[in-house]
């Protein structure tokens, strides 16, 4: 297949459907640890057409929504300084710190900045060498290559007004800690084709074998989704726990080398703090010593930051799985996309987002309403 509106093929996604629904014997509980995925499968109705012993269930597969209050303070602090160009993505800036936003920072007079790669803000220090430049780099493996070559750049052409504010974050270490939580209903994973495009799946078949979980490697088309869902549920149906490729017109084995090697010279890896979950030892990227001086944290000193998650926001638990957006008391009500308790409900990948947007408010659809090639 060449074209995406073959992989929205409603007689190829009843042919999928037909397998799993043939397949399924047992209750087996399904994490996709992708916020595109999670969006996919919310759109196209693709969990209310699946058998009732299939459960999904979604993970922090949002780099915005597990990008720790405390890093945004950070951020809103460095932003509203004076002499400091702030760029981010858009998705950024309606995410809701302790007691403000970015939108509420560019309000108040602060230079904040909507950009399309960390490049333009680079540019944007070359064009400005009074000013400070900073770039908010968040997000899993896939964005981490280009922010990473963007400071490789900063160096070797000497532009030394330009920092980054890093938040990247691992997939593999989140599903360890998902899996030893005391909590854990999960069973197997459907692994983010994305992430596996840059750093390849070595690392997915040691938590295969330690966990017993099949992990299937999938892409974000319905299709691409059912294809996952079928493969893994064979796996538990048959006791089996491998890794398999369910998306290789984008992964392959290895990854991208290239990228990874770009990573290794500009990052290592270090404990990170997840929004709503805590440190998971070993989960996420800091720049590496040779690269210490486009930290923006330690460049701006930026210390003493005192977070406070609202009382009513449940993200925590909706990223770790344990509560369906829906669920939540304040879902719809004091928190919207225009109101925001947590950055699940603003952000284009979040959970929360998904929920509101295709108007799952806890009432079943009828089958016409639940299409997964609507």
């Amino acid at each position: 297949m060449k074209y995406i509106d073959e992989f929205q093929d409603p007689e190829l996604a009843r042919r999928l459907l037909d397998d799993i629904h043939a397949t399924a014997t047992r209750p087996w509980a399904l994490m996709e640890v992708c916020g595109g995925q999670t969006h996919t499968i919310i759109r196209h109705g693709i969990d209310q057409l699946l058998p009732g012993e299939v459960e999904l269930i979604h993970g922090p597969g949002c780099p915005v929504c597990v990008t720790p209050l405390e890093v945004i303070d950070k951020a809103l602090e460095i932003a509203a300084r004076p002499g400091v160009i702030f760029c981010s993505f858009g998705d950024m800036l309606r995410v809701p710190g302790t007691d403000r936003d970015l939108f509420r920072v560019r309000s108040e007079g602060g230079d904040v900045r909507v950009v399309y790669s960390p490049l333009d803000a680079l540019k944007i220090a070359q064009q400005n060498p009074d000013r400070e430049v900073v770039f908010f780099g968040i997000g899993f493996e896939t964005t981490a290559p280009p922010n990473a070559m963007t400071v490789y750049q900063a160096r070797k052409l000497g532009i030394r007004n330009f920092s980054l504010l890093v938040s990247h974050v691992r997939v593999p270490p989140a599903i360890e800690a998902i899996m030893t939580s005391p909590s854990c209903r999960v069973q197997a994973f459907l692994a983010a084709g994305h992430v596996c495009s840059v750093m390849g799946i070595a690392e997915y078949p040691d938590l295969a074998e330690r966990f017993q979980v099949p992990i299937v490697v999938t892409g974000f088309e319905p299709l691409d989704i059912l294809e996952g869902i079928r493969r893994t549920v064979r796996q538990l149906e048959r006791g089996e726990h491998i890794v398999e490729n369910a998306y290789p017109r984008a992964v392959r084995a290895e990854g991208n080398p290239a990228a990874q090697a770009m990573l290794a010279d500009v990052f290592e890896v270090t404990d990170r703090s997840w929004r709503g979950i805590g440190v998971i030892p070993a989960s996420g990227w800091r720049l590496s010593e040779r690269y210490r001086e486009y930290d923006a944290e330690h460049r701006f000193s930026v210390e003493n930051i005192t977070t406070r998650e609202p009382a009513a926001c449940r993200s925590g638990e909706v990223l770790q799985g344990l509560l369906k957006p829906h669920e939540c008391e304040a879902f719809g009500t004091t928190c919207t996309p225009r109101t925001p308790l947590g950055a699940t409900m603003v952000s284009s990948e979040g959970a929360c987002a998904a929920y509101y947007l295709y108007r799952r408010l806890g009432t079943t659809p009828t089958p016409q309403e639940a299409s997964p090639v609507a």
